[in-house]
């Protein structure tokens, strides 16, 4: 194995002080252009790279983010995931991505592992069990600056990043209206989720003030969904559904289609989250677009300026969204 290269060696072979090395590769100011040109030389000439551990205690950072991920397969993660990574990658910080498969246990032992590990930051979208047991006594604890992003609670008193979930409802609700939709069904395979709840909140809101009629189905067990929705279409009459979730939507246009329901002239349907099954769908579904890897980057700037200022207020910031209008209510 081929021996690492120091800055003792760089520094005798330079006939220069190792503090002089060590200075130049910093591009400090205190050293020449031509001795800060000739060092990077030979150090590239060498394949000479700093020692991470000594760069982290030096700098008292590891220039890593921890990153707890619910559900990888789920498009809107994978997506954010996306935007944290080309964000960090730019500003010069690696991330170590944790995936809790929507577990409480997992998600308190991956917190744990980062802890341990000296991450100078955390990011996390919480998983459904913290969600349904309300437990957030872990990140309560948590010494690490946190960005709570999507699935988050007011009871951590944290950064966090998230649409306007109510206000994107809302907006999706008088759309329909405004098509003269008289009946609408709400469907949900995620109710017991914050941005679930918002949804459906933002939608009852609008619904009070208008004559228009509202019916919901919340499916609690995603692997009841499909013939929950499907007696859901036989007992029920509408004329336009909003699906809370990618998943409701995409199996409510393959139910409407398998029962022969015209869409969009018979029955209009909207989703959120602009991710495959949406894309994929016939006709293409119109949804909210969360734009989740702007969403990512964003998390990671909030982070890292609470890194910077610990002293750094509690903010939320709050993500734009887009209706797309496709064909499934066009």
């Amino acid at each position: 194995m081929k021996q690492k290269t120091t800055l003792k060696q760089l520094s005798k072979e330079l006939n220069v002080s190792v503090s002089t090395v060590s200075k130049a590769l910093n591009n400090s100011s205190e050293i020449s252009a031509k001795t800060i040109k000739r060092v990077k030389e030979l150090a590239e000439l060498y394949g000479y790279k700093p020692n991470p551990v000594a760069v982290s205690l030096k700098r008292n950072k590891t220039f890593t983010i921890g990153i707890l991920i619910p559900d990888i397969l789920n498009h809107f993660f994978a997506k954010v995931l996306h935007g944290i990574e080309q964000e960090a990658s730019q500003k010069g910080y690696k991330i170590i991505t944790c995936l809790t498969n929507e577990s409480l246990d997992k998600e308190k032992e991956y917190l744990e592992m980062l802890e341990y590990n000296k991450v100078d930051g955390v990011i996390a979208a919480l998983s459904q069990e913290t969600q349904m047991k309300q437990d957030f006594k872990h990140f309560k604890n948590l010494e690490n600056p946190l960005v709570l992003f999507d699935r988050v609670s007011d009871e951590i008193e944290c950064h966090k990043v998230l649409v306007d979930d109510h206000k994107a409802a809302e907006g999706v609700f008088e759309y329909l209206k405004n098509q003269n939709r008289k009946n609408i069904a709400v469907v949900s395979t995620i109710p017991h989720l914050s941005v679930s709840v918002a949804r459906l909140q933002g939608i009852m809101k609008s619904a009070t003030q208008s004559s228009t009629s509202i019916k919901t189905l919340m499916v609690n067990e995603a692997k009841d969904a499909e013939s929950k929705i499907n007696d859901f279409f036989k007992n029920e009459s509408f004329d336009a559904l909003i699906g809370l979730d990618e998943t409701a939507a995409s199996i409510a246009i393959n139910t409407a289609k398998h029962n022969n329901i015209n869409i969009p002239k018979d029955l209009a349907i909207v989703g959120f989250t602009d991710g495959l099954l949406a894309k994929n769908a016939y006709p293409k579904m119109s949804v909210v677009s969360q734009h989740a890897i702007e969403l990512g980057g964003n998390t990671v700037k909030i982070l890292l300026e609470s890194i910077e200022d610990k002293s750094l207020k509690p903010k939320r910031f709050i993500q734009p969204t887009t209706l797309i209008k496709r064909g499934s209510s066009e």
